[in-house]
């Protein structure tokens, strides 16, 4: 299915590793220009980087300053925008408790999670209105609607993420801009199963593996295991494109059923 992305310009942050990656592979495969933003352009990101249709952005989104930067160096490569993916994030377990977690701790997290989304889109917005279209895809998290105390602050900053991007497509959906948000389960990405991941820390702090722990947090989905990035990135390119045309203001959950509500 063509998803219209042909000739686009797309600005996917966080994009060295994990779903970013995944993401501006997936944009790449339907044709887009793609603008791919990370703090380090090096492994992967590198080796796509010598093709013309790929501009990397070595970028700390988590600085004031560097999403303008950001967004300032996307159109100057490629003449304008029809695309934003807000795809940062981090989490770091907090084991010691909510008490625990301090002003830098929440400071870090929002910073990361809510104010490096917020701060790019409002670089991008004047660039897509000026197309007259557009469309901005946000990852948010499960999280954002199931609290956890071991990751208090993650958890709050990725349902901020979710309720900025709700309101903010009843503003520009009247101007040709539809915003979406993308809300995964566990990914079997770095940020998971990484040497630095959550299924380490959680496990060193029981005693168990990380490998006991993943696979524990897998079988509590139907499907019994984690997300893959390109399943998502699916889902970022679906929104992303024309087809999904009169598709904003919506939360696309990918978690393998593990959520049970309704």
């Amino acid at each position: 299915m063509d998803l219209r992305l042909d000739g686009k310009v797309a600005v996917v942050t966080g994009a060295s590793k994990g779903i970013g990656l995944a993401v501006v592979k997936a944009l790449l495969a339907e044709g887009a220009r793609v603008v791919a933003a990370a703090r380090g352009t090096g492994g992967e990101l590198e080796a796509l980087a010598g093709q013309p249709t790929v501009h990397p952005v070595a970028v700390d989104l988590a600085e004031p300053a560097g999403p303008q930067r950001l967004i300032d160096a996307a159109v100057a490569a490629y003449g304008g925008l029809d695309v934003l993916v807000n795809n940062v994030g981090a989490v770091k377990p907090r084991l010691g408790g909510v008490a625990s977690v301090t002003d830098e701790d929440w400071a870090w997290s929002l910073a990361v999670n809510l104010m490096s989304a917020v701060r790019t889109t409002r670089a991008a917005l004047p660039h897509l209105l000026a197309r007259g279209a557009g469309c901005i895809v946000t990852v948010s998290s499960i999280n954002a609607f199931l609290p956890d105390p071991l990751i208090v602050d993650y958890t709050a900053s990725k349902a901020a993420l979710t309720n900025f991007s709700k309101a903010l497509s009843k503003e520009v959906g009247p101007k040709g801009i539809r915003v979406n948000t993308v809300s995964p389960g566990p990914v079997r990405t770095p940020l998971w199963v990484g040497d630095d991941g959550v299924a380490k820390s959680f496990g060193a702090a029981g005693g168990a593996s990380a490998e006991d722990v993943a696979a524990q947090v897998a079988s509590q989905a139907a499907t019994g295991r984690f997300t893959e990035p390109e399943e998502v990135a699916d889902l970022v390119a679906l929104l992303a494109g024309a087809r999904a045309g009169n598709v904003t203001g919506a939360d696309f959950v990918i978690d393998g059923g593990m959520i049970t509500t309704l």
